[in-house]
């Protein structure tokens, strides 16, 4: 068979134990056909095959992001971005700046506020933020998307300035006076400033309820979310992304990319799981097959179920053995320990793999708990259950994750040595017991688990190279944090042939072999020969999914 195209003088890492590196390949109705030298494989090239040169440049399987919010990375792609802004003047001009560029926006909306966005140990507070918008409803994301703060007029128009009712693990904050500090904690508290948004918080129903929006959105309001998600798709595909596991789902999303994939538009394959969450009975999970019926394809499919079991460090809102320095809570649970245990048994006996995301070290342990709980009452099987993000881990919790053929999702970049958020959040809030046992990727990796890596998009940009970065050049803190570096080539294998095993198609994808999908990364530079402080100079030069083109700088 004469190739569609061949990629040349490329420096292949293949992740194929058989043949792990190589020159060149080539390309025939979607898959590799073969691999090799660059003299032999330009041979099979004919008159009308398309001849990419890799220019030294590495070239690997297409990386798989397998933890990102697809809809709401896209959204957000349009937002005011605060990252790096410190201080009420340098957060007003920004603010005041964008909302004059946004007159028709019925909440003006940024992202990537940092929790000591005004000054550390500063608590941000709806009359600080009157301060900076004093005549329009304005809000604004915390990096990790677990906490919005709104100036008065926002929660006015939300219905929120007096409190309200949450579900378990959210929390309205209130000042002393019963009125509302500004600070919301988790999806079921700052929901009802998502709805005033752009996108009427379309983009964030998978995450904050699983249903679909209510009202059903109109023709043109599925055009235009069908829009900004294939946005969201080049974006991504743009740095050599071929892949995507979503970790929000709800059919209106589902029926958007299929809607993308029928006009062309979606460029990387995207999973969908079923969101679960502790308001539900497990008669829901009938809706999770309906899920896995409608999508079951390659390139849009649906097979996890997703759990939250608890928040995030800054807020003190992940789930802790003992109380956080300082303070007398462990954080919130947002599940029961007999009802989180009780999903995990009906997800597992109906075959599907489940993700749940536990930062803290008893969420950690809850959620073994319950796969735990699954495996004695189904027994054993090829599960690949999930634990995203193990920020905090005991270490009595270690051994289990090999012992339960558990997974370590991790997002390097996260990581207050990862270089991407200032490093200081996160220490303040544990005991210094606790931090040689934070993002403790090398223990993890080192106890035989099977390590994954992700970007989490848009707590961090979908930016494969700086997560790599985190990864291979970690900072160093300095005592009590302790040296998580991973090698390039652990780190390239959690991000393309790991995470193509992740969601059981290993078989199929996540390596250049023949026969594999054409999904491949050309990269602008042979990572093996940057520095791993510098291998964030590197960006995707071409990416093929399917055998399509769909990037090229």
């Amino acid at each position: 068979m004469t190739p569609d195209l061949v990629i040349l003088n490329g420096r292949l890492l293949t992740m194929d134990p058989a043949r792990p590196r190589a020159s060149a390949l080539a390309v025939a109705g979607g898959a590799i056909v073969a691999v090799g030298e660059t003299a032999a494989i330009r041979g099979l090239a004919g008159p009308a095959t398309r001849i990419l040169d890799a220019q030294g440049g590495t070239v690997l399987p297409g990386f798989i992001d397998s933890h990102v919010h697809l809809f709401q990375g896209a959204v957000e792609l349009d937002y005011l971005d605060l990252h790096g802004t410190r201080g009420l003047d340098a957060l007003t001009a920004s603010v005041r700046a964008y909302a004059a560029a946004a007159p028709s926006d019925r909440v003006v909306f940024a992202i990537q506020a940092d929790y000591a966005i005004l000054g550390e140990g500063r608590p941000t507070t709806r009359q600080d933020l009157d301060r900076v918008l004093p005549d329009r409803p304005f809000a604004m994301f915390a990096p990790d998307h677990h906490t919005i703060w709104a100036n008065t007029p926002a929660l006015e128009l939300a219905g929120l300035l007096h409190g309200g009712e949450t579900e378990m693990g959210s929390e309205i904050r209130l000042a002393p006076d019963g009125t509302a500090t500004g600070e919301l904690r988790e999806p079921g508290a700052y929901a009802p400033i998502l709805a005033h948004t752009r996108y009427g918080g379309r983009d964030m129903f998978g995450l904050v309820s699983g249903d679909d929006p209510v009202p059903a959105p109109t023709p043109a309001e599925r055009a235009l979310d069908a829009t900004v998600i294939a946005r969201g798709l080049r974006h991504a595909a743009s740095h050599g992304i071929t892949g995507l596991h979503n970790m929000d789902g709800n059919f209106y999303t589902a029926e958007l990319l299929q809607a993308c994939e029928a006009e062309g538009r979606l460029l990387c394959r995207t999973e969908v799981p079923f969101h679960y969450r502790s308001v539900n009975t497990l008669d829901r999970f009938e809706e999770a097959e309906e899920m896995r019926r409608r999508f079951a394809g390659d390139w849009l499919w649906t097979g996890r179920v997703k759990m939250f079991m608890d928040g995030v460090v800054e807020s003190s809102t992940a789930l802790m053995i003992d109380p956080y320095p300082g303070l007398t809570t462990t954080g919130d649970a947002v599940f029961e320990p007999e009802h989180f245990n009780a999903a995990c048994i009906e997800a597992d006996r109906r075959g599907f793999q489940i993700a749940t995301h536990a930062i803290g070290d008893l969420a950690v342990r809850r959620t073994l708990d319950g796969y735990q709980a699954a495996r004695e009452a189904n027994g054993p099987r090829d599960s690949r259950h999930r634990v995203e993000h193990i920020e905090v881990l005991d270490p009595a919790d270690l051994p289990r994750f090999k012992a339960l053929g558990a997974v370590a999702s991790i997002q390097p970049g996260h990581a207050p040595f990862g270089g991407v958020f200032p490093p200081q959040g996160t220490g303040k809030m544990l005991h210094d017991r606790q931090i040689p046992w934070a993002f403790a990727w090398r223990k993890i990796r080192d106890s035989g688990a099977r390590v994954i890596f992700s970007t989490d998009w848009p707590v961090m940009p979908v930016d494969v190279t700086a997560n790599l970065k985190a990864a291979v050049a970690p900072l160093d803190l300095g005592p009590p944090w302790v040296d998580n570096a991973q090698t390039l080539l652990e780190t390239l294998e959690s991000c393309t042939a790991g995470n193509a095993w992740i969601e059981f198609n290993e078989a199929r994808k996540g390596r250049l072999a023949p026969g594999m999908m054409a999904d491949i990364a050309v990269m602008s530079h042979d990572l093996e020969s940057l520095p791993p402080a510098q291998i964030d100079q590197a960006r995707a030069a071409i990416t093929l999914c399917g055998g399509r083109i769909t990037w090229q700088a």
